[in-house]
């Protein structure tokens, strides 16, 4: 079996992090944002439909965003969830367009899963952390009210961003050998 030669970006494959928290007080820049979206562009999609588009919500406006996500919820939830939503220093909601067709969405899906996944590993070059989230207010019609997302659009996630001082311990994957099969007709 041929190896393959360790490479910059295997190195940061291997080591990126998901941080859901221990955040600093180093403030997210949009400056920084920006410039990470415009290197994540580059992510395959399927005839060029670049099905995404991205709301950021910085440290200033956080606690109203959060005030306003965490009402959606029953009200023995809404303090956790309120306090749950400011404890990166900005958000990042990932919105992809929702096509008719399963065969579109599932490569739109697919297009903004890797285009999330760039942003995370370019991030993770810049010392930010970055923790994709699904939790059940992503699927809240009045979430997507407040955030005026169309009926034809999807949020996908919101983004967890924040700068950290310590870095996660490294878990162990499972070996690929495991998980492939050859197949042989």
């Amino acid at each position: 079996m041929k190896e393959l030669q360790p490479s910059a970006i295997a190195k940061i494959i291997r080591e990126r992090r998901s941080i859901k928290k221990g955040y600093n007080d180093k403030k997210v820049e949009e400056a920084t944002v920006r410039a990470l979206l415009d290197q994540s562009i580059w992510a395959p999609t399927h005839g060029l439909r670049e099905p995404w588009r991205f709301i950021f919500i910085d440290k200033e406006m956080l606690p109203t965003f959060a005030k306003k996500v965490s009402l959606t919820y029953e009200e023995d939830m809404q303090e956790n969830r309120e306090n749950y939503l400011n404890e990166p220093n900005a958000i990042l909601v990932a919105i992809m367009q929702e096509p008719e067709k399963q065969k579109q969405w599932d490569e739109n899906f697919g297009a903004i899963a890797s285009f999330i996944h760039n942003f995370s590993l370019l991030a993770w070059e810049q010392d930010l952390g970055v923790c994709w989230k699904t939790n059940p207010h992503i699927y809240d019609p009045k979430v997507k009210e407040i955030l005026d997302v169309a009926d034809t659009e999807k949020i996908v996630g919101f983004i967890h961003l924040g700068y950290f001082d310590d870095t996660p311990e490294v878990k162990p994957r499972t070996n690929i050998d495991e998980k492939l099969t050859i197949y042989k007709g």
